[in-house]
Formats: C-alpha cells, sequence, structure tokens
C-alpha cells in the first residue's frame, strides 16, 4: 500500500530498522576479537562467510533457483570476481583487528564508498565531482591522524612522525589492512554492481558469499590454518557473526533503502564506526585517545562531504550495497 505522497507504506519504522542494522553491525569487531583470542583471522573470516551462506542456502534454492539458471557466462565471472574481492576485503579487515584499535580499523575500512567514487572514473568511465575529491582529500588526512593517534597523543612529537614515515609499527601494519579491506571492498562493489541490478538481493548475496567463503577457506588452508578443533565459545561467536553484522545488518540496510533515500542511509551508516568504538570502550576496555576522535571526525567528514550535493544539480544517487561491519 502507499500513502498520498507515493511512498510505500510499511508496518515497522523505516529509521528504527536501520538503527538495529547499525547496532548489528558494530557488533562485529567485538565478537571478532573475543574470536582471535584462539582463532586466526583467516579462519574467523571464513566461518563468518560460510555460516552465512549456509543459513541463505536452502531459502535461496527452494525460491531462486530459476534465477541462479537463467545467469549467463559473463554474470557467473562477474559474481565470481566480484566474490574473490568480498573474500579480500573481510580477509584483510578482519585481520586488522589483530594489529590496530577497532577505531582506527572500523574508521578506515568504513571509507570503502571514497575508493568506489575514486575508482568510477577509472573502471566505469564514470565522473566524479568535486566534492568527492575535496572528501577524498579530508578522508586522507584524517586518516594520517588515525595511523598516528595508536603510538602518539597531543601534541604530536617528532618522534611520532618519524614513526610513521618508518611505517614499521603494529598498529600502522593494522591501519594499512584496513585500507586493503576498504580498497578490495570498492572493487567488489564496482565489479558486482552490473550483476546486482539484474539480479534480486537474495540470490545474489547467497553466491557472492559463498564464492567470498570458497575464497577465504582456500587461502586459509594454503596459510597452514586448521578449522576444527575450537572450543564450544569460538564457534559461538562465528555464529553470532553470520547471524548480526552479516546477515541482519546487511538485510536492514537493503530493506531500509526501498523506504528512505541513499544518501540518508550511506550517510546514516557513518555512525556504525561510533557506535563500534563505544562498543569498544565498554566491553574491551579499548582507550578512546583525543587524537583518535578527531582524526575519526575529520574521516566522517570527508565521507560525508563526498556523498554532498546541491540541491541545483542532484540527479540522484546511486545505491550502494553495504558490506563490512
Amino acid at each position: 500500500m502507499q500513502t498520498s505522497s507515493g511512498k510505500e507504506r510499511t508496518p515497522f519504522h523505516p529509521p528504527t530498522i536501520l538503527v538495529i542494522g547499525i547496532l548489528a553491525a558494530s557488533t562485529s569487531s567485538v565478537f571478532i576479537r573475543f574470536a582471535q583470542e584462539e582463532v586466526p583471522s583467516l579462519v574467523i573470516a571464513s566461518y563468518r562467510l560460510s555460516l552465512a551462506t549456509l543459513i541463505l542456502l536452502p531459502y535461496t534454492m527452494s525460491c531462486y533457483r530459476a534465477d541462479i539458471s537463467r545467469l549467463n557466462g559473463q554474470q557467473w565471472a562477474q559474481i565470481i570476481t566480484a566474490g574473490i574481492f568480498l573474500g579480500a576485503h573481510f580477509g584483510t579487515w578482519i585481520s586488522s583487528l589483530e594489529f590496530t584499535s577497532v577505531t582506527s580499523s572500523v574508521i578506515l575500512v568504513q571509507t570503502t564508498p571514497l575508493f568506489v567514487m575514486l575508482l568510477s572514473p577509472i573502471l566505469l568511465r564514470e565522473g566524479s565531482s568535486i566534492w568527492t575529491y575535496l572528501g577524498l582529500s579530508l578522508a586522507i588526512i584524517g586518516s594520517i591522524g588515525i595511523a598516528l593517534s595508536d603510538s602518539c597523543s597531543l601534541p604530536i612529537e617528532a618522534a611520532c612522525l618519524r614513526e610513521l614515515t618508518q611505517m614499521n609499527s603494529t598498529a600502522m601494519r593494522g591501519d594499512l589492512l584496513a585500507l586493503a579491506g576498504a580498497l578490495s571492498g570498492a572493487v567488489y562493489l564496482i565489479i558486482g554492481r552490473a550483476t546486482r541490478k539484474a539480479m534480486k538481493l537474495i540470490p545474489y548475496i547467497t553466491l557472492i558469499y559463498a564464492v567470498a567463503a570458497i575464497t577465504l577457506i582456500g587461502v586459509a588452508a594454503l596459510s597452514g590454518h586448521t578449522f576444527s578443533g575450537y572450543s564450544p565459545k569460538m564457534y559461538m561467536w562465528f555464529l553470532l557473526l553470520a547471524l548480526f553484522p552479516q546477515l541482519l545488518a546487511h538485510s536492514s540496510y537493503n530493506w531500509a533503502l526501498k523506504y528512505l533515500p541513499a544518501t540518508s542511509v550511506s550517510l546514516s551508516l557513518l555512525g556504525e564506526p561510533v557506535s563500534a568504538a563505544f562498543l569498544a570502550y565498554l566491553i574491551l576496555g579499548e582507550a578512546l585517545p583525543a587524537l583518535r576522535w578527531i582524526s575519526a571526525v575529520v574521516v566522517l567528514a570527508g565521507i560525508a562531504l563526498a556523498f554532498y550535493r546541491p540541491k541545483s544539480t542532484l540527479r540522484g544517487i546511486s545505491k550502494i550495497d553495504k558490506i563490512q561491519g
């Protein structure tokens, strides 16, 4: 049913559903940190994607088998390539949490939309506005501040700057892995966009998750990791990761896009790093130094600026499906 304004009526409150999705995504870093007490990061990523795939698979095969059978060779190639990059996204981002703070990791991986905007002119021949480049510049400045915050405090001393240029600290390794997660996530979105437009959401994410899971399992196995022998608590963390940040959060975002402007949904997702940092502070006891918070605000402001469009030139913004958290 639609309202007089033409919008579809829903028994649920879209902003509330969106908040639930953001909170579900915010638990990801905490669950991962607990699982990393025993389990290698690549194994955690493998279980997260594998369990999500297994949960979706029975429903997908019973309701969308015909949609999958109609896929052509080019679409399968896009799905496989995009799935490999999605696996790389989760593998690098989850690994980053071994080395850097939750706040730094989540903020840096949240720059995925900026990489999408930066790569689109190269890979899709789509132009970017001046706001995109201004936002990207601001996010880069904030990212440098986050890197400094892992070993420095205000006022910044010369020794900390030397450590940044040497790029050999443990926290720096984590920050670079988080940025690698953002970049691979952006490539996943760009490659899979054409196929996503031609497919319904459920079969698309089921196939993408399956390819990502297979990719991660292969890399973890080649790295010599084992997938069994962990304590029961670890398997509980795997299941919670699949249910909350992977399935509930992703579904909430895409449901909200049906009732709310894509720009509003995209910008509201910037609340995820804030809530994730707050949970890390409460549950993990992670410190929140001033430099990190200031830098995080700069990064988020850069992302918001990149989404900005003056009303006189606004023509609509393409949806970007959410994958982290």
